[in-house]
């Protein structure tokens, strides 16, 4: 590299520019790519002597990928920069997809995929699980088993470069990343596997400025002839777009905040027949300081999509409480992949129908309990938020928790209000934010 100064700058946007032209994931990383240095002695070192130091053609995509991710991990706790809005916690996932267990051949989509944090760990687990995949599968593996759709452009270029240093998506005809609103329309597609984690947030609005210059939120009520409910509620709309996608058959695994499981109106509908259509037969209670934005108590909805039946298709909901009595936090106690232990091996992935309880009369602190379709329904709203454990903080103050971790449930707490506050105000037609 013999160019310096200006020569360099304009060798630099030039490739850039080269780059945003070309097909595939290549050319949607590099869309609309700008140079952001200002000083030319910053931009030859970090092409010479950093990235030209690397022999990076001998790297495997395995080593390639983990630094990425591990790039992508770090970024998400700088809390500055947002990007934790669209981290998913790496133990979660791998949790997830052991349960979900995807077999070669199958088709996996995630409609809010972020940076690829589900479709990167299918992928693997598909890898690591199956070592002896014929040639046709492997090929599949690469292009045609995996899809994703992406809202933001910024969010997508990361998701794209991941999937790219995997060695997803090397096919141009093909793509595995769909840069759009996926609740916009019904693609069309079906798959066998749906892994997702909508994004945080509950309601979905626009900003219009009148020509007076006054500022007003305009709801995105989501009118679909696929959908159970009209709705303005994102998540519920994730969950009737989820259910679309799903073939007959196909199992789909969801990452929901608590109202989704108890919210009335169109929550009651889409909910009553999701019990009725599909076979809902998990519910993952999740802990709080698990994501990095505050103020979410969340679970994931395990459920499969059946054809037309007179009668319901879910017997028996099956939740796992891993929330009663736990503590996480992001920094000092973060969600090991091992605290999932129990749930994955009482998941019982290979034998869904052979699952035992762990809670009875006399084990009453037992995390794994099941409720039958009669005794949901008649509860009020058909209500899924359901917990029977005794938080021991509550009886016994010995039993209370670090200081730290009280005052970040305390924060994440506030942080939920707060946003239910903001709900209320924007619904009363207040403009000032909160």
């Amino acid at each position: 590299m013999k160019k310096d100064g200006d020569e360099l700058f304009d060798h630099y946007r030039h490739t850039l520019e080269n780059l945003g032209n070309e097909k595939g994931l290549l050319g949607l990383i590099f869309n609309k790519s700008q140079n952001k240095f200002q000083d030319p002695a910053k931009l030859r070192r970090l092409i010479v002597d950093l990235i030209g130091s690397e022999n990076w053609s001998v790297m495997s995509a395995d080593v390639k990928g983990d630094a990425y991710e591990g790039l992508l991990e770090k970024n998400a706790q700088d809390t500055k920069s947002g990007a934790g809005q669209y981290f998913t916690p790496r133990p979660l996932i791998q949790a997830i997809v052991d349960v979900i267990a995807p077999k070669p051949g199958e088709t996996i989509s995630d409609p809010a995929c972020g940076t690829g944090g589900f479709l990167l760990a299918a992928h693997d687990s598909l890898v690591d699980n199956h070592p002896h995949m014929t040639k046709d599968e492997r090929k599949k593996l690469m292009d045609g088993t995996f899809r994703g759709w992406e809202l933001v452009q910024s969010t997508a270029r990361l998701c794209a470069m991941n999937l790219m240093l995997h060695g997803i998506g090397s096919d141009d005809s093909n793509l595995p990343l769909v840069v759009s609103d996926s609740l916009a329309a019904d693609p069309g597609d079906r798959f066998d596997i749906i892994l997702t984690n909508p994004p945080f947030g509950k309601k979905s609005s626009t900003t219009i400025v009148g020509e007076d210059g006054k500022v007003a939120k305009e709801k995105e009520i989501v009118e679909r002839d696929d959908f159970w409910a009209t709705t303005s509620n994102k998540q519920l709309n994730f969950m009737q777009h989820v259910k679309t996608l799903l073939k007959q058959h196909g199992r789909a695994a969801v990452v929901v905040p608590d109202n989704v499981l108890f919210e009335g109106g169109a929550g009651e509908t889409i909910r009553r027949k999701l019990l009725h259509e599909c076979n809902v037969h998990t519910i993952l209670r999740l802990p709080t300081g698990l994501f990095y934005a505050q103020g979410v108590k969340a679970n994931v909805i395990f459920f499969d999509r059946q054809p037309a039946s007179e009668t319901p298709w879910t017997k028996k909901l099956w939740i796992y409480d891993l929330r009663t009595n736990m503590h996480f936090t992001l920094k000092t106690n973060p969600l090991k992949r091992s605290d999932l232990d129990e749930f994955v091996q009482l998941y019982n992935p290979a034998k869904r129908q052979q699952r035992t309880a762990t809670w009875n009369d006399e084990e009453t602190n037992g995390r794994w309990r099941c409720y039958d379709y009669e005794d949901l329904i008649a509860r009020d709203k058909a209500s899924l938020d359901i917990f029977w454990l005794k938080d021991e903080s509550l009886e016994d103050s010995d039993n209370l928790p670090e200081p730290g971790v009280l005052a970040a449930e305390i924060v994440e707490d506030l942080q939920a209000a707060l946003e239910q506050f903001r709900e209320i105000a924007e619904d009363l037609g207040v403009e000032k934010q909160l």
